[in-house]
């Protein structure tokens, strides 16, 4: 009896070491994984809808809240600038900038100033110079050893009496979609994923996205900048895996 229990004693020390050890190599794995990130730098390009805000202007762009899905080793730069399209922004020498930046990640969303209508030398079209421009993007981030990521523009909260969205960026989505397919490029698809989210809401309860006391159905609040922000994180590990292992864990 005594011999018995003095070795299921010694079973029982042995178990909790094996156990313990394990824990333990399994732990400093997952530390020495993090620590052994390579420190990355991603930026940002686009208009509005992307860009960063004072606090007084209580709107955001996406870009402004992307850090929050990133751990430590992510360093984003937000270029985007209202008003922007994907001609004036390359026009105005704001590309050169992000082309200095050391980027080695470049979110590129153009589509709501390039459509018709816009004041200035903004507008093009999407069958033909938008899709110049945007191949003009990715060859430029690749000379520079920069993985260009295409992300199609949301639409804006415009509801029709039937209760679906009035799409205005759609065409623009589409030529993105197809320069994409052609050039090999990840495509992160907030245009489509958009309009569903929308009309699955209603326009009633999209009012929380809208800024200001006239309805702004094109900018966002802290909470709409989040929710695109989520939108386009979701789709990284499957569009650009090589991402994945920056996101915080709690986004994956």
């Amino acid at each position: 009896m005594k011999k018995r229990i003095i070795f299921t004693s010694l079973l029982l020390a042995m178990l909790f070491c094996f156990t313990g050890c394990n824990q333990e190599a399994k732990m400093s794995k997952t530390d020495i994984d993090s620590n052994s990130l390579k420190p990355i730098v991603i930026a940002l390009v686009g208009d509005s809808t992307v860009a960063d805000y004072p606090p007084e202007k209580q709107l955001q762009g996406w870009g402004q809240v992307l850090p929050e899905f990133f751990n430590d080793k992510v360093t984003i730069k937000n270029f985007a600038r209202n008003g922007r399209s994907s001609k004036s922004f390359i026009k105005e020498g704001l590309w050169d900038n992000v082309l200095l930046s050391k980027a080695d990640y470049i979110f590129i969303q153009f589509g709501h100033n390039d459509c018709p209508g816009k004041t200035g030398d903004r507008s093009t079209d999407p069958n033909t110079d938008f899709q110049e421009y945007l191949r003009k993007y990715i060859k430029d981030s690749r000379n520079i050893s920069a993985q260009p990521i295409l992300v199609t523009s949301m639409e804006r909260r415009k509801f029709g009496p039937n209760g679906k969205i009035q799409q205005s960026i759609d065409k623009y989505s589409a030529a993105m979609k197809k320069v994409a397919k052609k050039q090999h490029v990840p495509l992160i698809d907030l245009h489509d994923k958009s309009v569903r989210l929308y009309e699955s809401l209603g326009e009633k309860d999209c009012a929380f996205m809208n800024t200001s006391a006239k309805p702004d159905t094109t900018h966002f609040t802290h909470q709409g900048a989040m929710t695109m922000a989520r939108m386009l994180v979701e789709e990284i590990p499957k569009q650009v895996p090589s991402l994945e292992k920056y996101l915080k864990k709690a986004d994956k």
